[in-house]
């Protein structure tokens, strides 16, 4: 079983090796010590959300502090690509649903996409802690899911913004049912030109009404494919998650076992 993982600040690991020793403060630690109860000796995983991982044992947990002496620091490289999930606002949860199994399914970013047809909207204070939100939801999949990376979630993007963005990607599939091609085979294309490894993926979800004519038109006119998942429709909250799967595959992140 994997250790617990527990979140420090960024960059805070860089000059730190076997032997030395972390104090964690405030919520991580009280979780720590009040909700798991860990006792001295307990392994644990230190990360900063930029990639670097410190394996190492309690030495002290109560309260509101935590200690771990380090027995090694890792750094965890980027994945080829940088998948992005392009999630339409929603109505309910679901958009918050996309995006934590996108976090667990390996996405490197998350954007909110004020979409034509989205009953939810964005605006003032309300956009603000729509996004404060969603960026507690990414986190909380990211530490459950043991990732050293935590994905970011950007500023919500609307057409004009998103297809800007498109123009600038590696790839950019839209998912949608009326398409003639699988986002199986515009992955298994893509790979196959060699493409630059940092290079961005971009997968587009649209909301419970769909993308609009002039979206779609904005879009592909920017580069994007249409990529079709199922021979059935996918509710907002899988669409990209599923899509995420499979790219996690295509692109070598999911390594096979023998």
């Amino acid at each position: 079983m994997s250790n617990p993982v527990f979140f420090v600040e960024p960059g805070s690991l860089e000059a730190l090796g076997q032997g030395d020793t972390v104090t964690v403060t405030g919520a991580e630690a009280r979780h720590a010590a009040t909700v798991r109860r860990l006792a001295a000796g307990e392994p644990v995983d230190l990360v900063d959300g930029r990639g670097a991982r410190g394996r190492g044992r309690v030495a002290r947990a109560e309260g509101a502090l935590l200690g771990v002496v380090l027995e090694s620091v890792e750094r965890e490289p980027r994945q080829p690509y940088r998948l992005v999930l392009v999630q339409a606002l929603a109505k309910g949860d679901r958009d918050e649903l996309a995006a934590e199994a996108a976090t667990e399914l390996g996405a490197d970013a998350v954007i909110p996409w004020q979409a034509e047809r989205s009953v939810v909207r964005w605006k003032g204070e309300r956009g603000a802690k729509s996004l404060a939100k969603w960026r507690s939801v990414v986190s909380a999949a990211a530490k459950q899911s043991r990732r050293a990376w935590v994905p970011e979630v950007e500023e919500a993007h609307d057409g004009v913004a998103l297809a800007a963005r498109i123009e600038k990607a590696a790839l950019a599939v839209v998912l949608h049912e009326d398409a003639a091609e699988t986002v199986s085979s515009l992955l298994d294309d893509f790979t196959a030109g060699a493409p630059p490894l940092d290079g961005e993926v971009l997968f587009l979800v649209g909301p419970e009404g769909g993308i609009s004519p002039a979206e779609l038109d904005r879009f592909l006119s920017a580069g994007a494919r249409l990529g079709l998942l199922a021979p059935h429709v996918l509710r907002s909250s899988t669409a990209g998650p599923a899509a995420l799967a499979i790219a996690g595959d295509r692109l070598g992140r999911w390594p096979a076992r023998a």
